[in-house]
């Protein structure tokens, strides 16, 4: 396969970079608990439209939030390149509470990640027990969300990738929040001289189960772009559906800030 056209390269697709910010992040956290970091794409909504799609999802019976003895399995998420671990916080405060995984290759997003959850277990602790009187109290439960330092593109999948109780090695939902715009914009290049964003859907595909989703938000590639660096020729990867964004025209064209495609495998 011939290599496709490429961004310019950035800062953005530096570890460094990555490395500076979650540092500062970490700074700023321990001054004050209520900095918990950037939200990817907060000025689109995004995270909330993700949301509203896995629902939209569950609701349809596609995926399941909860599960009895009897009943489906609870969905599973992989987020790769977690960052603060935001989106799935967010997951499991909307009632999702299957397993989750969030990785990214900096070491310091991974600690700021778990920093932000502990402040939050503790924090939902406090709100459940001054509750207690009141009936008010509402706690939300962060076990089982693992945050893993973890290099996509250099390194095998740990032992966090494990089977899914008959359904196969993987997870029901992998997500991409900007992950995907990141690697598009580093200069580094593999063995056979190609940008090293070639080789991002083959390793991603491993990490959905048959049958999974894998949904990939971007503000540097439109949809139609998303499906051509994702969709496999064979149609093991295709489109299943974009998110809906309002869109607005300058100059004559219309667009969208960003652009989110759920594929399916």
């Amino acid at each position: 396969m011939a290599p496709r056209e490429h961004l310019d390269p950035s800062e953005l697709g530096t570890q460094e970079y990555w490395d500076t910010l979650y540092a500062r992040e970490i700074s700023n956290h321990s001054a004050s608990a209520d900095d918990e970091g950037t939200i990817w794409f907060s000025d689109a909504d995004a995270e909330e439209k993700v949301l509203d799609y896995l629902e939209q999802l569950s609701d349809e019976g596609e995926l399941c939030k909860f599960s009895s003895d009897d009943g489906p399995v609870q969905t599973s998420f992989l987020d790769l390149g977690t960052g603060n671990g935001h989106m799935l916080f967010a997951l499991r405060e909307a009632g999702w509470m299957g397993r989750m995984v969030g990785v990214d290759y900096s070491s310091a997003s991974v600690d700021l990640a778990r920093r932000v959850k502990q402040q939050r277990a503790k924090e939902s602790r406090v709100k459940e027990s001054e509750g207690e009187e009141d009936g008010e109290g509402e706690a939300v439960s962060y076990e089982g969300i693992e945050f893993v330092t973890w290099d996509i593109l250099k390194e095998a999948p740990g032992e966090w990738l494990e089977e899914g109780k008959g359904r196969g090695k993987g997870f029901d939902v992998v997500l991409d929040k900007g992950t995907f715009d990141a690697i598009s914009l580093s200069s580094e290049v593999d063995s056979q001289g190609w940008r090293i964003c070639e080789g991002y859907r083959e390793r991603l595909e491993s990490l959905v189960r048959s049958r999974g989703l894998f949904l990939v938000t971007s503000c540097n590639w439109t949809g139609d772009e998303l499906e051509n660096w994702f969709e496999t020729p064979d149609g093991s990867l295709h489109v299943k559906d974009h998110v809906r964004y309002p869109s607005f025209t300058f100059g004559g064209q219309s667009g969208q800030k960003v652009a989110t495609v759920c594929f399916e495998k």
